[in-house]
């Protein structure tokens, strides 16, 4: 009896425990830093706007900002995150979006602004890569095959706070004015140095093992900038933005195959057909989403009238549907059923947008916001599942990394497209312009979610 006693003790202790709990205050408040900026900003950008006197193109510039800087931090930080471990790159991407907030708070002027929002990139593109990568060690440590429980929670925190995020800012603008949308990543920032650094684990590896493709970041980045200018103003007479943004373009992905220790790690898509597929839902996902957050909601303070605070309320509907669509499918892995249903939803979202106009009633304004957030509560969700089950666990980081860069790809795209399609302001005319292209990307999104055959066994073991 004492020897059996002896063995169960033995064997209890030697089983690996749970997951480990008390990283998921910092993963979650990490992670929601880029929504919640972005989601804010949307009711903000008219009252920006009215104060420095800027028109929707140019303030457009604090959404493209952000996303460029993104684009080019989350690949650069997701491999870092590998290497160097999560700790070290969570502890400075948050402490950075703490010096992003303080400076925007007291930006004098609209190109200020903009730094602070770039600062605000850099910083946000720690969290995310930081948390997949602390979830594949945990689940090597405790034998779980798939976190499902943890990575719905990451979704449900993100889309969550993506369309309260309206809401929030239309209510601290009419407390305080648009400066608070700034001020409130102080106390983020803290709060997430505090938690970092009471429970993220330390690495044992040394900053020498890095090296860095400054290369590789300047040929990105001049790229991504190059479309960009072309797509903010495309003209004939601009035909060298997008000569430019191919050149550079061609020559990166050259370089990066090339490259022992590449900026973007663009190996994990090696004969990974499936990963890449899921990179281009996420594309589109997000150009669609992204573009109806910023240009609905720009509309509705223009083209309808209403006011920041007004128009932040009105988003609460979105919130809901995405909150109550991701509760309940969040537990189950398999991603091609939602992706489906999300894109319908997507693509009944986005149409609905050409029945609006400036005498359009409330209840028929808040249907509409009420559809768009089941795909805001499906997709994301969808295509973050499906990467944990597609990507090389050694390369985790990284392509956690280069999910959220197609994010902010499409992020940018929407931003380009609500500047040249709002570029005389956010009219109806200009929302339904808007609406056809979204429809279009949307259609590509549902066409891509039912070819893709082997999407439908991701989730079935899990």
């Amino acid at each position: 009896m004492t020897q059996l006693t002896a063995r169960l003790r033995q064997g209890r202790a030697s089983a690996p425990a749970g997951f480990d709990r008390r990283l998921v205050p910092p993963m979650v408040l990490g992670s929601i830093l880029n929504p919640v900026n972005s989601s804010m900003l949307a009711v903000a950008l008219i009252p920006i706007g009215r104060a420095f006197d800027a028109s929707p193109s140019r303030t457009a510039w604090l959404v493209s900002g952000l996303y460029l800087a993104t684009a080019v931090g989350q690949p650069v930080v997701g491999r870092l995150v590998d290497t160097l471990g999560p700790r070290r790159l969570y502890l400075l991407g948050t402490g950075l979006v703490g010096l992003a907030g303080l400076l925007g708070t007291f930006a004098p002027h609209l190109w200020v602004l903009v730094a602070s929002r770039v600062l605000l990139g850099f910083g946000t593109s720690a969290a995310y890569p930081a948390s997949m990568s602390l979830l594949r060690s945990e689940s090597d440590r405790t034998g779980t095959k798939s976190p499902s429980r943890i990575l719905a929670l990451l979704s449900v925190s993100n889309q969550v706070i993506a369309v309260v995020g309206p809401t929030l800012g239309g209510l601290l603008i009419g407390a305080g004015g648009w400066q608070l949308i700034f001020s409130l990543n102080v106390p983020l920032s803290l709060a997430c140095l505090v938690l970092g650094a009471l429970r993220l684990p330390k690495s044992a590896v040394a900053p020498a093992d890095v090296r860095t493709d400054a290369t590789g970041m300047v040929l990105f980045a001049g790229s991504l900038t190059a479309f960009l200018l072309f797509l903010m103003d495309p003209a004939a007479a601009h035909w060298y933005f997008p000569l430019a943004g191919a050149v550079a373009g061609v020559v990166f992905v050259r370089r990066e195959l090339a490259h022992s220790a590449p900026f973007v790690d663009l190996r994990v898509l090696g004969g990974n057909y499936p990963l890449l597929a899921t990179y281009g839902r996420q594309f589109l996902s997000y150009t669609a989403s992204y573009a109806f957050l910023y240009g609905y909601s720009q509309w509705l303070q223009d083209g309808r009238g209403i006011g920041a605070a007004q128009a932040g309320l009105m988003q609460i509907p979105m919130a809901l549907t995405a909150l109550t669509v991701t509760a309940l499918t969040g537990r189950h892995p398999q991603v091609r059923g939602k992706l489906v249903v999300g894109s319908l939803f997507q693509i009944a979202g986005c149409a609905s947008l050409l029945l609006l106009d400036s005498h359009s009633p409330v209840p028929l304004l808040l249907a509409v916001v009420a559809v768009s957030g089941v795909p805001q509560g499906l997709n994301g969700l969808a295509n973050q599942n499906a990467l944990y089950a597609q990507a090389d666990a050694a390369r985790m980081g990284a392509s956690a990394g280069l999910l959220r860069t197609f994010t902010y790809l499409g992020a940018l795209v929407s931003s380009a497209a609500t500047a040249a399609f709002f570029g005389d302001g956010a009219t109806s005319a200009g929302l339904h312009d808007l609406a056809f292209l979204l429809v279009g990307v949307s259609l590509l999104l549902l066409i891509l979610s039912v070819a893709d055959r082997p999407l439908g066994r991701v989730g079935r073991d899990g």
